[in-house]
């Protein structure tokens, strides 16, 4: 597996989980509530009303028995992902297919450490010959990055989509560094 990947991942997870802690906490942050009635009990709406601690100041207490509604569930997204790849060249790439909420998009996840701006382009193949394809600009640096089609209507089942994205140099030969796809098989496999 490819470590800096991984560390992008969690970095992800880390930064997700913020709301999450932010819930968690509360908004009494001085550590006056008793943990009953506060924080994510509150948030959830699972707190007793009998037993709920006074409103923090400049909040009007609820009245008693009302119920207190959470947070909107976020929607599942589902990827398909082909594998994690890399070039000799200094790119490295995974690109996937994603759908929520009946929409379909593409996205490719890369870190372009080749020392020049390249240019990708990501496209995402439907059923019934549909295809979006958007071109982005891959800077020069170590950072990780992301391109991704325009969230789209689904025409079909996620496995009826595929993504691929190209990298390559900005000049007029365009030489292709790599090509990563989320129907990929993994290196080794064919």
């Amino acid at each position: 597996m490819n470590l800096r990947l991984i560390g992008i991942g969690a970095g992800v997870l880390i930064i997700l989980s913020l709301p999450l802690a932010g819930a968690i906490a509360g908004p009494d942050f001085a550590g006056q509530d008793d943990g009953k009635g506060g924080g994510l009990f509150r948030t959830l709406g699972l707190s007793d009303p009998a037993r709920t601690s006074p409103a923090p100041a400049g909040r009007p207490a609820a009245p008693a028995g009302t119920k207190r509604t959470g947070p909107a569930e976020q929607p599942r997204t589902d990827s398909r992902c082909g594998p994690e790849l890399s070039s000799p060249h200094g790119v490295e790439a995974q690109t996937c297919v994603l759908a929520a909420e009946g929409r379909t998009w593409g996205r490719s996840y890369y870190r372009n450490t080749s020392g020049r701006e390249l240019d990708a382009v990501l496209a995402m193949m439907g059923p019934a010959g549909r295809t979006v394809q958007i071109r982005c600009s891959v800077g020069a640096g170590d950072e990780p990055g992301l391109c991704e089609t325009p969230k789209e209507d689904s025409a079909g089942e996620p496995e009826s989509y595929s993504a691929v994205a190209e990298f390559a140099v900005p000049d007029d030969e365009g030489r292709l560094l790599l090509r990563s796809g989320s129907n990929s098989p993994a290196p080794g496999d064919g």
